[in-house]
């Protein structure tokens, strides 16, 4: 017996208004979305441009909530919830780097014909990637100047400043765990240590430590997407501008090229070489 073929609905409920969108339009604003991108050039690379942008906001806005996520369980213990938002990320963290496919083929002469009516805007001023990499431990209160102006996401990073990090967490739940950690003020953890690389050796290598041991696997898995995706930004930067400074005032390339080369949890890397 062949199954029925069920049609979607065509019409909707009753109490829609006469000149209502359809429920699909009104949840997600779909109006409000599509009138967002708004090129002040003719060219139609900036059309590109703006959208790819969008998107990636978008989506360090959703990395931004998962990595939250997981620091709030890693504050109570809950490595499986931990895990679990950690997974969800890298999820998102490869939809980022994919990302970049639609800015890496954009021509020196396209990106050229847009790049003046940029003026001094560069992603290097995204408050919400400067969340993420606040995070992510990598924390500078100077950067903090570009917001003085904008009262509410200066609050917002100033109380990121001041908030222990993701893997400030993750080191707290090893301290719990019986490990040795050296007390380190909150996000201050940029530099290899030492002691925190012995905490992860005594993790691999005891089988009682196991649940600790794939927590780090987990972090390790964030921080390698997180290096794809500084290496993709860095060569897709290269190719469409060259090592032109950054319309932002940064030194373009050069600093892509340093940001790239930092290890994120450097210990998780470095023990590898003991293990």
């Amino acid at each position: 017996m062949t199954g029925k073929t069920h049609q979607p609905h065509l019409r909707f409920g009753s109490d829609q208004a006469p000149d209502a969108s359809t429920p699909y339009a009104q949840y997600v604003h779909l109006a409000e979305l599509h009138s967002l991108q708004q090129p002040v050039s003719a060219e139609p690379a900036e059309y590109t441009f703006i959208v790819a942008t969008q998107v990636m906001e978008l989506l360090f806005d959703l990395l931004h909530r998962e990595w939250t996520a997981a620091r709030a369980a890693l504050r109570e213990d809950d490595l499986t919830a931990a895990g679990d938002a950690l997974r969800r990320g890298q999820h998102t963290q490869d939809v980022l780097v994919s990302s970049w496919d639609l800015l890496a083929a954009m021509t020196p002469g396209e990106f050229n014909a847009f790049r003046p009516v940029l003026g001094e805007a560069s992603g290097f001023q995204s408050s919400t990637f400067l969340l993420l990499e606040f995070l992510l431990g990598h924390k500078s209160e100077r950067l903090l100047t570009m917001y003085q102006d904008s009262p509410a996401e200066y609050d917002e990073l100033f109380a990121a400043l001041r908030t222990p990090s993701l893997y400030d967490e993750a080191l707290a739940v090893l301290a719990r765990r019986g490990l040795e950690i050296p007390a380190a003020p909150a996000g201050s953890r940029r530099e290899h240590d030492d002691a925190v690389e012995a905490a992860w050796r005594a993790v691999y290598s005891d089988p009682e430590l196991a649940d600790l041991a794939r927590l780090g696997e987990a972090l390790l898995d964030t921080a390698e997407r997180v290096t794809r995706w500084r290496q993709r930004h860095y060569s897709a930067v290269k190719r469409t501008m060259g090592g032109k400074p950054g319309t932002g005032g940064s030194s373009g390339l050069s600093w892509l090229k340093h940001s790239a080369d930092q290890d994120v949890f450097p210990e998780l890397w470095s023990v590898r070489n003991e293990l």
